[in-house]
């Protein structure tokens, strides 16, 4: 098996007009020709964990049921990228008709916003419903910081350039990857989840298998690979955000929100379940 589980494609009559609305969303987009900086990466973060949060909502079955299906994977990052899109289209003309300082700016608050309130619903749900708890997601987060200030210190000191480079992009990167690995592991070790994803279930089993798995359990080596995986993504796109800044850091905020959007739903689903 390829796919991860729960992936599943809506019916063509809701399927369709999601593709019809992002290609059009995309093709805005592309004639505008919107600035890429770190800043509109940094912008776009919170619009990542927004996606998170809808299929948390999924997961938790808070959909009517003739559009839950939307919600699911991987339809929810089509749902996701057209809401997001949209805001940016909107701080576009916005910041053309001197009612925005800036489009990054609009782009970071609506994407908070509409991150706080979706984020809220699935709490409210957990804490209705008891199931609410904390601890393990929060130390999943502050972990994952410490992980992610340690790996770009030793990039900042041995490679210096790629860190200089790719900047608060890049730290972002990082931080993605290693909020997803270190609550995949600690849903793998400490609270029984199972791992979705047939490639993570891999290096999950081959963290189980090492002697080491009885003292600090499996998923450290997640962990290693997520992590470094990111620094040597950031290392292959030096060049490429050099020559091409605007595309390169559009494939990198990509990058990012493959780790912390996975990491960001894993945070909340253990709050809530």
């Amino acid at each position: 098996m390829v796919l991860p589980e729960g992936f599943v494609l809506p019916p063509w009559y809701l399927l369709g007009p999601v593709l019809v609305i992002l290609a059009g969303v995309l093709a805005l987009l592309w004639a505008l020709e919107p600035p890429v900086t770190d800043r509109t990466v940094l912008a776009f973060a919170p619009w990542m964990m927004f996606g998170s949060a809808l299929h948390v909502l999924h997961r938790i079955e808070a959909y009517p049921e003739r559009v839950e299906i939307l919600f699911a994977s991987p339809t929810v990052y089509l749902v996701t990228a057209i809401v997001a899109g949209l805001a940016w289209i909107i701080a576009i003309f916005l910041y053309a008709g001197g009612l925005q300082p800036s489009i990054s700016r609009f782009v970071g608050i609506s994407g908070t916003g509409f991150f706080a309130v979706f984020a809220m619903i699935a709490l409210n749900s957990g804490w209705a419903q008891g199931t609410f708890e904390p601890f393990w997601p929060v130390i999943a987060v502050v972990v994952a910081g410490i992980a992610t200030a340690v790996a770009w210190i030793a990039l900042s000191l041995w490679f210096t350039d790629v860190a200089a480079t790719t900047g608060a992009t890049g730290t972002l990167v990082v931080f993605g990857h290693a909020l997803d690995g270190v609550s995949t592991a600690i849903g793998y070790d400490v609270l029984g989840a199972t791992e979705e994803v047939p490639l993570s279930r891999l290096i999950l089993e081959a963290g189980e298998a090492l002697p080491t798995e009885e003292y600090i359990g499996a998923g450290w080596l997640f962990v290693l690979v997520k992590i470094v995986l990111a620094l040597f993504i950031l290392g292959l796109f030096k060049e490429y955000v050099e020559d091409r800044p605007q595309q390169a850091r559009t494939i990198l905020a990509l990058v990012a929100a493959v780790g912390l959007g996975p990491g960001t739903h894993n945070v909340l689903l253990f709050l809530v379940t």
